[in-house]
């Protein structure tokens, strides 16, 4: 049975700014997808990719900011629980990436809204479109809080330990800044395809952290001391881990985008495609999570970058270009973010959009994303959050029911097994994350932002006083000083 393709005054299209594309004539033409509607509405400027240069771009779309965080993810679930789980996730991911190009050939769609559309109707398409909004604005204000941590330590180490505790040592201040002199100007940028072009930049720079980071894990293995159970094959955290792997892997916005750039477009070329991308990500973030939590163990830390030393300059070069990555990415969510408000409050809105209405909605989300994470640096349970809330249905519930919903077969019959294993894998990981998320965050959750870790400061043996900034997650405004000593 095949689907036609939805009416935009119906709104099917949540990220389409483009009315003339209301009666379509070619898949090209056509919903041209999620994401590229953000970047470049201009067909002309459309190239083509070979398998080699999709496989590429689609490495960037996975390799994101949740890579920083799978550290932390292995401390969650246990080392060895960690590895098997890292591996299940690639291979659930790239099993839910074929499901949902399969569904859009189903159903003859070319974007994730219009392919949940015509499978669940409205209802689905309003579930969609919330998710949508919630997983870019929380990943806004995971991105603020990084550029919080990483940019203080900046300061401090080109200043001096004097600004530590001065005003150019706060996170708060710091992120404010940030945002009025680079990701608010960027973010109100209305045509942003040159800021699309920096993958190969991100690219990069991830690769560039990995290294830095195998490196340091050389340099300090006789510093770091050992934590008792960093061995231990699981822990009890396993969904909190498995929340962070998700907000990690979560590439099935851009999906469609590649698909449809592909030179020869078919579902075995987007296949390779699949394979070839989750395989080579896969080894990049097991590179980094093993490095990162072999070097710190249970010390490690949910931005395992806070675990380097403040005056460690090769970790210093590692979050300088790690936050120029962030915040090159913050202004394209902030896009999406803006133009899913747009659709649910404006959908019968003119082209072009009133400037004063661009302006006031990209305030709303930047001020919003801005004032929650200065509230909170605990950047692991952030990613948690987002991971079991948004990318987990997002990745691994909604790509298989919308292909069992089309194929219109018994739900218990042999071609449903793979897509219920699927689901059932992400209702899982939604349901118990959630529960265990709820009950961490009552427990009183703790991390830490702008202390010296204790090892750090043996090595130096030069401090005797550490202000002490542990704190549950909303407390980051109130901090106590305690008296260590170190040896």
């Amino acid at each position: 049975m095949q689907y036609s393709r939805m009416d935009m005054d119906e709104g099917s299209h949540i990220l389409s700014r483009d009315n003339s594309m209301t009666a379509p004539s070619s898949p090209t033409s056509s919903h041209a997808s999620d994401m590229y509607q953000l970047v470049d509405n201009d067909e002309e400027k459309r190239q083509k990719s070979n398998i080699p240069m999709a496989s590429f771009n689609f490495i960037n779309s996975i390799i994101g900011s949740g890579i920083i965080g799978m550290p932390f993810a292995l401390k969650q679930a246990g080392f060895g629980m960690g590895i098997i789980l890292l591996i299940l996730v690639s291979i659930m991911t790239d099993y839910s990436l074929i499901l949902l190009i399969h569904g859009g050939e189903l159903s003859n769609t070319y974007s994730y809204q219009d392919l949940v559309r015509a499978a669940f109707g409205r209802p689905g398409f309003y579930v969609l479109t919330i998710m949508q909004f919630l997983y870019p604005l929380i990943a806004m204000i995971s991105y603020n809080i990084i550029i919080g941590d990483t940019i203080t330590k900046i300061v401090v180490r080109l200043g001096g330990e004097s600004l530590r505790y001065s005003i150019l040592g706060n996170r708060q201040f710091i992120i404010v800044i940030v945002t009025l002199l680079f990701t608010l100007p960027l973010s109100l940028y209305q045509n942003i395809a040159k800021l699309s072009k920096v993958s190969l930049i991100a690219l990069l720079g991830i690769l560039f952290i990995i290294g830095a980071m195998i490196s340091k894990a050389v340099t300090m293995k006789d510093m770091v001391p050992a934590t008792e159970g960093a061995w231990e094959f699981a822990n009890y955290n396993i969904t909190s881990a498995l929340g962070i792997m998700a907000f990690a892997y979560m590439c099935h916005h851009n999906s469609f985008i590649i698909y449809d750039s592909l030179e020869k477009r078919s579902e075995k070329n987007w296949q390779v495609v699949t394979h070839l991308s989750v395989i080579f990500s896969m080894l990049c973030t097991l590179a980094l999570a093993v490095t990162g939590y072999i070097t710190f163990t249970g010390l490690t830390e949910g931005d395992v970058l806070e675990n380097y030393c403040h005056k460690d300059d090769l970790a210093n070069a590692a979050r300088v270009i790690f936050a120029i990555t962030i915040m090159l990415t913050f202004p394209i969510e902030c896009f999406v973010t803006r133009e899913v408000i747009e659709i649910a409050v404006f959908p019968n809105r003119s082209f072009p959009k009133p400037l004063w209405r661009h302006i006031t909605i990209t305030l709303v989300v930047v001020v919003t994303t801005v004032l929650i994470s200065m509230l909170t640096d605990c950047l692991g349970i952030v990613l948690e959050l987002n991971g079991v809330l948004n990318a987990a249905p997002l990745a691994y519930i909604i790509p298989p029911l919308c292909v069992m919903k089309l194929q219109q077969e018994p739900i218990l019959c042999r071609k449903n097994i793979g897509p219920l294993t699927c689901a059932l894998f992400g209702a899982l990981v939604c349901v118990i994350g959630m529960v265990m998320w709820i009950y961490n965050l009552a427990q009183g959750v703790t991390c830490n932002h702008g202390r010296e870790m204790a090892y750090c400061l043996k090595a130096d043996g030069n401090a005797s006083l550490v202000e002490n900034s542990t704190h549950s997650f909303f407390t980051d405004m109130t901090t106590t000083s305690n008296v260590v000593t170190v040896g």
